[in-house]
């Protein structure tokens, strides 16, 4: 799963290859309602990104922030997990009414 250092990756993309949404179209979704951050800014579906991004994702009471390792088109589901690395991950409480 080589990457060049100037390869790079529709954001909306990079997600489901790495699985960390399961479908494109999810991916764009979640990317259109603003709750994706590349970089410390908010990013659209199609922002390229490339190796040593931050990727910060809200998903529902979830917070992930990773960091890009490598970028492709395509690689086998084990191996998906190794295109990034965990930097923070947190799930915020429910507070009671």
């Amino acid at each position: 799963m080589p990457s060049r250092p100037d390869e790079k990756l529709r954001l909306d993309k990079f997600l489901k290859v790495s699985r960390l949404i399961k479908r494109r179209t999810l991916a764009k979704d979640v990317c259109d309602r603003g709750l994706v951050m590349v970089n410390g800014r908010v990013a659209k579906a199609g922002a390229e990104i490339k190796p040593g991004d931050e990727i910060t994702l809200s998903l529902g009471r979830r917070r992930i922030k990773v960091a890009v390792v490598t970028t492709a088109e395509s690689v086998p589901a084990r191996m998906a997990s190794e295109m990034y690395r965990i930097l923070e991950e947190k799930t915020e409480e429910l507070q009671e009414t």
